[in-house]
């Protein structure tokens, strides 16, 4: 069993660079299946410039990998990466 609160701390990378997305701020929930959908990455908050937040990033369930005691490991390519490797082809 593993509580929000817990689900919450853990730190999100993502497997195709390594890179750290943050943790999760929010999860999606299907009121109809009471299953999981998606879980919601909250955007850094900027210092300097904007005082906005980043977008949030939304990973959907099937793309969650593994969770372990001390992350969550995701596949995710976001929508730059994508835009950068389609003109390449």
């Amino acid at each position: 069993m593993l509580k929000i609160s817990e689900f919450q701390i853990k730190d999100v990378v993502n497997v195709s660079d390594g890179k750290r997305l943050g943790n999760i701020g929010d999860i999606e929930i299907n009121l109809s299946t009471g299953k999981i959908e998606a879980v919601v990455i909250a955007g850094n908050g900027r210092v300097l410039g904007f005082f906005g937040k980043d977008e949030e990033i939304v990973i959907p369930w099937k793309n969650i990998i593994k969770i372990g005691q001390d992350v969550i490991l995701v596949r995710y390519r976001s929508s730059t990466e994508k835009t950068s490797e389609e003109s390449e082809v």
